[in-house]
C-alpha cells in the first residue's frame, strides 16, 4: 500500500513486528515498523524522500562510511501525553545542528523543513509505537551516511539520509541515580578545530576504549578534559556537564571540541528562569577538586536528550576520590529531570515553546 503526503511518498509494511513490552525496552535495542530515507547524488541534490518498512540497508563494500567515516546523526524524542497528544522536543534545533555536522563534514545540508515533515510524518505512521509510561519515550535517529563505492580520500558524491525510531525505557536501569565518574588522563575525545563540535560517529569511536577502562574501575561514564592541556574539563560520557559551586552553576563553555547540546541550552534557560546564576566558562580539574575539598561543590550532573540529567555522586581523578553531595541527587539535578520531562510530556505548562505538537 503505497500514498503521498506532499513530496514524500509513504509504502506501509503488510508485516508488522510485535511490540515489546514497555517493561522490557530498554534503550536502543528495539525498532519501530517504518523508516524515512532520503537519497542524494551530486547531480540531483536531495530526492526521492520516502517512508518506507523497517529494513537492511545494502551498501557496496567500498561505500565511503566504512573506509572514512563520513557520516554524521541526531537523537531527539518523541512523548504521548495522558490525553493522546504527541509532543517533539524542540525538533528545529536538532535538525538546524545535523546540518552544522554536515557542513563539519563536508555533505550537503538537507531541507530542515523537509526534515521535520518527514520526521512528523514517519511519527504519525509509527504512532502506536510511542511509549505512554513515565519516563519511556519514541527515541528518533536520523543520520547520513556516505554510500558513494570509491576508494579515495575526499567527499562522497552521493548519500542517504535515514531516520529510525526506537521505543526506549530510562537510558540508566538504575533510574536518576548518582553515578561514579572516571576523570581520563591519557586519552582525548577532541581538539579545537577538529569535529569535537559536530554530532559524528567518530567523535564516539574514539571514547570506547577509555570509557571501557573506566568501567573495568567500577566508574559509569568519563570526564574529558581538553585535548591540549588535559586540565580543562569538557563533557563527561557523551554529555555537557555541569557544576554547582557555592549557589553558581558552571558549564564549559563551548570552545569548538564540545557539542552545543540542545538539553544543556535547555537546562541554562531554566535555571536562568528560576534566578540561579548560570556562568559558561573555562573549568580546570585543578579548581574543581579544590572546590569539592572546601566543600563549595554542591551538585554536578550531566545533560542530554538519552539521560535528559545524569547527577553525578562521585569523580576520581588521578586515584584521588571526591563525593559530591553525599552521593545523592542534589535539590537542582532532580527539579531540573523532574521540569524538563514534565514539560515533555505535556504534564506541567511550557513557557519557553519548546514542544510541538505532531498532527496524527
Amino acid at each position: 500500500m503505497a500514498k503521498q503526503i506532499k513530496q514524500i511518498d509513504i509504502q506501509l509494511t503488510t508485516q508488522k513486528k510485535e511490540k515489546p513490552q514497555q517493561d522490557k525496552l530498554g534503550f536502543g535495542v528495539h525498532f519501530s515498523d517504518h523508516m524515512f530515507i532520503m537519497n542524494y547524488a551530486a547531480d540531483k541534490g536531495w530526492h526521492e524522500p520516502r517512508i518506507v518498512p523497517y529494513q537492511p540497508i545494502v551498501l557496496d563494500p567500498a561505500a565511503k562510511v566504512f573506509h572514512y567515516g563520513q557520516t554524521i546523526f541526531e537523537g531527539l524524542k518523541a512523548f504521548k501525553t495522558s490525553d493522546g497528544r504527541v509532543l517533539l522536543f524542540r525538533p528545529e534545533r536538532n535538525f538546524a545542528r545535523l546540518n552544522r555536522s554536515n557542513e563539519r563534514l563536508g555533505i550537503p545540508a538537507i531541507d530542515e523543513e523537509l526534515a521535520l515533515e518527514a520526521l512528523k510524518a514517519l511519527i504519525a505512521v509509527d504512532q502506536d509505537w510511542i511509549p505512554t509510561e513515565a519516563g519511556y519515550s519514541l527515541y528518533i535517529r536520523p543520520f547520513v551516511i556516505a554510500t558513494q563505492p570509491a576508494l579515495g580520500v575526499d567527499a562522497s558524491t552521493h548519500y542517504q539520509f535515514i531516520i529510525i525510531l526506537s521505543p526506549v525505557g530510562n537510558y540508566y536501569p538504575e533510574g536518576v541515580n548518582p553515578v561514579k565518574i572516571y576523570v581520563e588522563n591519557q586519552y582525548v575525545r577532541a581538539v579545537r578545530g577538529g569535529i569535537g563540535a559536530a554530532k559524528t560517529a567518530g567523535n564516539y569511536a574514539a571514547s570506547l576504549k577509555a570509557q571501557e577502562t573506566a568501567k573495568e574501575k567500577g566508574y559509569s561514564q568519563v570526564l574529558w578534559l581538553d585535548g591540549v592541556h588535559q586540565k580543562y574539563i569538557e563533557e563527561v560520557g557523551s554529555m555537557n556537564v555541569f557544576f554547582k559551586i557555592n549557589g553558581t552553576v558552571y558549564t564549559p563553555a563551548l570552545s569548538g571540541s564540545i557539542l552545543d547540546g540542545i538539553t544543556r541550552s535547555s537546562i541554562i534557560q531554566l535555571l536562568r528562569h528560576w534566578g540561579i546564576p548560570v556562568e559558561e566558562s573555562v573549568i580546570s580539574i585543578e579548581d574543581l577538586f579544590a572546590a569539592a575539598k572546601n566543600g563549595e561543590l554542591e551538585e554536578a550532573f550531566g545533560t542530554g536528550t538519552a539521560a535528559v540529567i545524569s547527577p553525578i555522586g562521585e569523580l576520581n581523578w588521578q586515584d584521588e576520590q571526591v563525593r559530591i553531595n553525599g552521593g545523592v541527587t542534589g535539590e537542582i539535578s532532580g527539579k531540573l529531570y523532574d521540569t524538563l520531562t514534565g514539560i515533555q510530556r505535556g504534564i506541567i505548562p511550557d513557557p519557553f515553546d519548546w514542544m510541538i505538537e505532531v498532527e496524527i
